[in-house]
């Protein structure tokens, strides 16, 4: 099976977020930073990696995505400093 990851996006500082899930988190990241696909990451400018977790298992990553997703914003925003104090870019880190 293939190893899965749940990410957070954002545009800026308590910004736009928005949250993905994907098997290959450097080439899904690398398409949203492009503007390769359309939708609302596109249209916000949502392009930088806040926050991410590895999963075993696509299962457990997209379930991990529908409770992240439920979530109210401050949730989301606690995950992204709980790693990410100072909201940098993460996509360096996993390149």
């Amino acid at each position: 099976m293939k190893q899965g990851y749940v990410y957070i996006l954002f545009n800026k500082r308590n910004g736009t977020l928005y949250v993905g899930v994907t098997s290959d988190i450097k080439k899904r990241i690398y398409e949203h930073k492009e503007k390769l696909t359309e939708g609302f990451t596109n249209k916000y400018n949502i392009n930088k990696l806040g926050y991410y977790e590895i999963f075993s298992t696509m299962i457990d990553a997209i379930e991990r995505e529908k409770q992240i997703k439920k979530s109210n914003r401050k949730k989301k925003l606690f995950l992204i400093e709980s790693i990410n104090p100072e909201w940098v870019d993460l996509y360096n880190e996993i390149l």
